[in-house]
């Protein structure tokens, strides 16, 4: 029987409260992995062989470049291994879809023929605490083995209340509700039934990639990595925050537009300006129900992977990983 290697990071998934009526005042990433998988395998999920292992303890709000580094090489490791099928990462869901799009892109580039055999990374995650009444965290590792062990499960995948998505496409869309990811337009990949997986479309093979990238994520210090912020555009938007930015030494920018990736005119013309110094900047929309539309051409390119949008975090990963790779 082929393993799956389950890579504890924390978050919600491992979270504790004073109390079971406790939902929201909780520390997140208290308990490890082994009393995760317990909870887990008491749904009656024991049929999978396991290898865990506690790989960092942090919530996700806090995920830095150098865990990723740690993420990616482990995940790397266990896949190229003949006798793993799959990786499971339990995660926070604060950054999971920035985790998972992040690992989709730098471990197509890492080295070996594991792609080709099409296995797996599957991240699962919570909303509620391990000690909260009615506890999300064991039924979504549960699912999130059984999505691993599945053979037609490929690429980078998220399972979450019952629904698989791909890395491409998951987004996190409500505070609260057990319920928080959408695939938006795109759908979703597959929903977790009874102990298995009915799939809706087939999983993406794992993309075309440089492979001269994973060199750079992994011989590149956190440190030295480009630095690629985020900025809103929104009603009375000023420049001052932009011109900071480029004054601090701000490598690339992703400005979050309102509506169909539109920004403010001060905003606009600040970024035009920062373009013309040779620093990069893109835009996205902060409306994450849909995809922008692309129109006529504007002095800000939109944000784009294989011709589609791309949300402003998984902009910022792109360009973070271009400015990475052109570095080398």
């Amino acid at each position: 029987m082929e393993k799956i290697v389950v890579l504890a990071t924390g978050g919600t998934i491992a979270g504790e409260a004073a109390s079971a009526a406790e939902a929201v005042a909780y520390q997140a990433a208290q308990r490890p992995v082994a009393a995760l998988l317990e909870a887990a395998q008491a749904l009656g999920d024991g049929r999978h062989a396991l290898e865990a292992r506690q790989l960092v303890q942090i919530d996700s709000k806090d995920m830095e470049i150098a865990i990723w580094q740690q993420l990616a090489q482990a995940c790397a490791d266990a896949l190229a291994r003949p006798d793993v099928r799959a990786v499971v990462i339990t995660h926070g869901t604060d950054t999971l879809e920035e985790t998972a799009y992040f690992l989709q892109r730098v471990l197509a580039a890492a080295p070996g023929s594991w792609q080709q055999q099409g296995k797996a990374v599957v991240l699962t995650a919570a909303m509620r605490p391990a000690t909260a009444r009615l506890s999300d965290g064991p039924q979504n590792l549960a699912d999130a083995l059984t999505l691993a062990a599945d053979a037609r499960a490929c690429g980078v995948l998220a399972v979450v209340a019952g629904k698989v998505f791909a890395a491409s496409e998951v987004s996190k869309i409500h505070p609260y509700r057990l319920d928080a990811f959408s695939p938006g337009d795109a759908g979703l990949l597959a929903w977790m039934e009874e102990g298995s997986v009915r799939w809706l479309r087939t999983a993406a093979p794992w993309p075309q990639a440089d492979s001269r990238l994973w060199r750079q994520v992994q011989d590149t210090p956190a440190s030295d990595w480009p630095w690629v912020e985020l900025l809103a555009s929104h009603a009375c938007s000023s420049a001052r925050a932009l011109q900071a930015l480029l004054q601090a030494g701000v490598h690339g920018l992703v400005l979050s537009g309102t509506g169909n990736a539109t920004l403010h005119h001060s905003l606009e013309q600040a970024a035009t300006l920062a373009q013309q110094q040779g620093v990069p900047v893109w835009r996205s929309s902060r409306c994450l129900a849909g995809h922008v539309v692309p129109g006529a051409a504007a002095a800000v390119p939109l944000a784009l992977e294989d011709g589609l949008p791309l949300t402003p975090v998984k902009a910022r990963i792109v360009l973070l990983l271009d400015l990475l790779l052109k570095a080398s």
